[in-house]
């Protein structure tokens, strides 16, 4: 037996494992594609409704590519190892978003709602703000595993946050029968978009806490292992929680969103299927309870049931009519951008933009936008299976479920799947608050991609360390 001294690997702080250039080429070049898919859009627009480029297409263009650029160095220098999807995918959605915005504007006379012809400068100042939010995030939180020390406190903002439209008067919280946002003045802002993220981040440091009570199992039911009756507390509280939502706001759509996905990290948590299946029992219960026993609520299930029947079409149920008409117009291909009349429906500029993407791309532009979300999705969910910390792993899994349940309340609401909600659809809905939280979420999806595929420090030899091996 022989005995050999060895240096010890140690860590170099002034020397970083260098950028690997593939990365954050291939974002450049998808972030440029992006950027050539959103010329094209405005340029079909402009030859559409007036033969010819729009004036302010430059402009808008410009300030729109200077505004991702940014957001791109951002990543370059902060988060070199997220994932090169993120960004570009969520730009080139938000350049559509814009595009339509644009659209809409200019034919804003005809809008049964008032849609100001300045509302594309508008929306390209909330990108600004929604980018700028995205570079503090990636600056400010250098580690996710920071955010898992605010579980209670972000837990009880995000719950404010849901509550304050109940709590104010309808004079400056309503809109459309539903109380989902606050009022001052010409400035709005619906707090629920805020409220979901600072929940995700709660419900994620709590499961860290609590998952092996939760995963213990108790009775088996139709081959399925129920948890025990004990461990119901917190699911029952996001019930309460969710039905207050849908009877005191009438926000199906919030508190759909607000117990899915509750039950979702949930379920990543645990792995086990009995919560899912409680969860959606209970919230479907809940909703038909309350359905019942309370008019605006029923009012709501009844345009979703019946949208053709008695006075439903030119009464209440009239904007899911028109959307319905409007996507139904499209056909496969659509009418091109700029070709049909979205404008017909009300908020179309907001709650269904989806129709109007419809109407003027047909079901093949829809596709290849739900598509755009579903690679969103799929990276972020990818990033939780890479990622090795459980605060992380659940943040990202939590953060990808709510982006899919966001985007599933619109379009199956818009397509009678489900009752439809004023949810607004991330990146393409007119507005701020929906685009600043959305670019929020994009953000903390970067910083997981980027600690996810953070390679090692580079080791370094230091004379003055030395392990023995022994060599047998």
């Amino acid at each position: 037996m022989s005995t050999i001294t060895a240096p010890t690997p140690a860590v170099d702080p002034d020397h970083p494992v260098p950028v690997a250039p593939g990365r954050r080429g291939a974002e450049l070049i998808m972030l440029v594609f992006a950027f050539a898919l959103v010329a094209f859009a405005f340029a079909n627009v402009g030859y559409s409704l007036k033969g010819r480029l729009p004036a302010s297409m430059a402009e808008y263009l410009a300030a729109f590519v200077v505004i991702m650029v940014a957001g791109h160095l951002t990543v370059r220098r902060f988060a070199p190892w997220a994932d090169p999807l993120l960004l570009p995918l969520a730009a080139l959605l938000n350049g559509l978003g814009i595009v339509m915005t644009y659209r809409l504007a200019t034919q804003g006379n005809l809008l049964s709602a008032e849609l100001s012809p300045s509302a594309t400068g508008i929306q390209i100042l909330y990108t600004a703000i929604g980018v700028g939010c995205f570079v503090a995030v990636l600056i400010l939180i250098r580690e996710p595993r920071v955010l898992q020390r605010y579980t209670y406190t972000l837990g009880a903002l995000g719950l404010l946050l849901l509550a304050l439209p109940a709590l104010l008067p309808a004079s400056i919280s309503e809109v459309y029968g539903a109380k989902i946002q606050i009022r001052l003045g010409t400035f709005t802002i619906q707090p629920e978009e805020f409220a979901k993220l600072a929940l995700a981040v709660s419900f994620a440091g709590y499961l860290v806490a609590k998952r092996d009570v939760l995963a213990l199992a108790g009775r088996r039911v139709l081959g399925i292992d129920l948890p025990r009756a004990r461990d119901l507390g917190p699911i029952l509280l996001a019930w309460a929680a969710s039905l207050l939502l849908l009877v005191f706001e009438s926000d199906i759509g919030t508190s759909a969103v607000f117990m899915g996905l509750f039950v979702a990290m949930l379920y990543i948590a645990t792995s086990r299927t009995s919560w899912l299946l409680i969860g959606f029992v209970m919230f479907v219960a809940g909703a038909f309870a309350a359905s019942k026993l309370f008019g605006h609520v029923g009012e709501r299930f009844d345009i979703w049931l019946h949208p053709f029947t008695g006075s439903n079409p030119e009464g209440n149920a009239y904007q899911l009519v028109q959307g319905l008409y409007g996507m139904a117009s499209g056909g496969l291909l659509g009418k091109g951008l700029g070709g049909g009349m979205p404008y017909i429906t009300p908020l179309v500029q907001s709650d269904l933009v989806f129709t109007a993407f419809g109407e003027e791309l047909g079901l093949a532009g829809l596709m290849a936008i739900l598509l755009i979300y579903a690679l969103i999705v799929q990276r972020g969910l990818r990033t939780a299976m890479s990622v090795k910390d459980p605060f992380s792993k659940l943040l990202a899994g939590g953060l990808s479920f709510m982006l899919a349940l966001q985007v599933f309340v619109i379009v199956g609401g818009v397509t009678r799947l489900i009752p439809l909600t004023g949810i607004t659809t991330p990146f393409l809905s007119q507005g701020g608050s929906s685009l600043v939280a959305s670019w929020i979420l994009i953000a903390l999806l970067v910083r997981l991609s980027d600690t996810a595929r953070r390679p090692p420090p580079r080791p370094i030899q230091d004379e003055g360390l030395t392990q023995v091996v022994t060599l047998r």
